[in-house]
């Protein structure tokens, strides 16, 4: 059985296009029914306002694949997600958009592979033409820059969209970290993986949720989960100043113990000053996003809440 977990926020108008789509590719994908794999569909409402939760209860009263997790409120999409892997019962989990730019002709493939012996399978984007300018640029620099200074590198193009193994399932189920990065943490676990390729259509439905704001928190968030490479620059930058700073104390005093004391320049002081302020606020700003991401996970409080799940 094959868990497709669908994280959802105002998405009404897309429920009933993407389960068509999903039964459309499933039929075109095994003809044979006795040989396609069971479903379930678990839609994780992530605090919806608008007749999300209502879409999918009714589709739900005729379709037993159906299955609905209701968050209390608005988590994000990262919390949702790992809702919805905690949630899934099947062989296999899959998560998708329910915009329907992770195609459902994609399955198969993936299925394919795992079967082979992959435990974790990824859909890589190798077409991006349908994004923006701006979105393929700032995605290929956050990649490259995340790649740089990660422990352990995520593969580029590839998104949320993957088959993810039982066995996977369940490590990802153990790990407590409230700050979440599901990309970091797909590829933190190891496992086998294959990698099946896809042109990403146009969103055919509904608009994005993702906002330049949100992007850019998202990946301070994957930057800060994944490494702690950036504090220890800093020890290095400090541990340099240090040295530099001993080194010209004892020119200083050498140079004016044999050729006296110039008149101090106020432009060299301030230049000193102002550099030393800069890179402080900076290692200390730095410092505070890793002590504030430590303070959420201390407190201790859940990663999400659900207030209702139906048809588990």
């Amino acid at each position: 059985m094959l868990s497709l977990v669908v994280p959802v926020f105002n998405e009404a108008d897309g429920i009933r296009e993407f389960i068509f789509a999903v039964d459309k590719a499933m039929s075109a994908s095994w003809p044979e029914p006795q040989i396609a794999p069971r479903l379930e569909i678990i839609f994780v409402d992530d605090g919806s306002s608008d007749g999300t939760s209502t879409i999918v209860r009714t589709l739900r009263k005729g379709d037993a694949r159906i299955k609905l997790l209701t968050l209390s409120r608005n988590f994000g999409k990262e919390a949702a997600l790992s809702a919805g892997l905690d949630a899934a019962t099947g062989d296999a989990a899959i998560p998708m958009d329910v915009d329907l730019q992770d195609p459902p002709e994609v399955i198969r493939p993936m299925v394919e592979k795992w079967l082979g012996g992959a435990k974790v399978v990824n859909a890589r984007r190798c077409d991006r033409s349908a994004d923006t300018m701006f979105k393929r640029s700032t995605s290929r620099l956050f990649y490259r820059t995340i790649n740089m200074v990660a422990d352990h590198k995520i593969a580029d193009d590839v998104g949320d969209f993957r088959l993810l193994d039982r066995d996977a399932i369940e490590v990802l189920k153990q790990m407590t970290e409230h700050t979440r990065f599901n990309k970091g943490l797909f590829s933190w676990i190891g496992f086998t993986t294959e990698t099946v390729e896809y042109v990403r259509p146009e969103r055919e439905v509904g608009t994005s949720k993702w906002r330049t704001l949100k992007l850019l928190n998202l990946a301070l968030d994957g930057i800060v989960s994944s490494t702690t490479l950036p504090l220890r620059i800093w020890t290095i930058i400090g541990a340099l100043i240090s040295l530099g700073a001993v080194a010209y104390a004892g020119f200083l005093l050498v140079y004016t113990l044999t050729q006296g004391a110039d008149v101090p320049g106020y432009a060299s002081i301030m230049i000193t000053v102002l550099m030393l302020g800069g890179l402080n606020l900076l290692s200390l700003g730095l410092i505070g996003e890793y002590l504030g991401r430590v303070a959420i996970q201390v407190r201790g409080r859940p990663l999400y809440v659900v207030e209702s799940r139906e048809g588990f």
